[in-house]
């Protein structure tokens, strides 16, 4: 039995050497994956950083432009106004109101439109999201009226 005790702690040894090892090794290769993502963070906010002193200096230039005819204040204005319609068509390009679907969602209001007239069901979503067929859009809708007399088996 003694033996037998002595093999019991050699293998929970070896268990948590093994348990060790492992998160040894995850925690390196996380550091090393969050390294790289990290790197390509900084990039980008530089790249952003750049990009917004680039547009100020855009919209200085526009200004001192206007500035030589116009008063000061009003040069001020007109950029101000400018960069205000710039940023609302960008933000409109960014969130798509209803009434103007984006192409990937036309395409997917035809395939159901398509679908209700008898057409396939596509493989897919238009944007290439989803994990397979789409089932086919019923002809009518499930009917929810409920019998007000059970029909009883004798």
């Amino acid at each position: 039995m003694d033996r037998l005790d002595h093999l019991e702690h050699l293998d929970k040894h070896l268990v948590d050497e093994l348990a060790q090892v492992a998160r040894e090794t995850i925690r390196d290769e996380l550091r090393e994956q969050t390294r790289k993502q990290r790197r390509t963070a900084m990039l980008y906010a530089a790249s952003g950083a750049a990009a917004l002193y680039a547009g100020a200096a855009v919209a200085l230039a526009v200004g001192l432009a206007l500035a030589i005819g116009l008063p000061d204040w009003a040069a001020a204005l007109i950029t101000a106004v400018i960069l205000g319609a710039v940023a609302y068509a960008l933000r409109g390009a960014a969130h798509p109101t209803a009434s103007r679907p984006t192409p990937g969602r036309a395409a997917d209001l035809a395939a159901d439109r398509d679908r209700a007239h008898g057409g396939t069901a596509p493989v897919g979503p238009a944007g290439g999201l989803g994990n397979g067929p789409v089932p086919p859009m019923p002809s009518a809708p499930p009917d929810t009226r409920t019998d007000p007399e059970p029909h009883h088996r004798a």
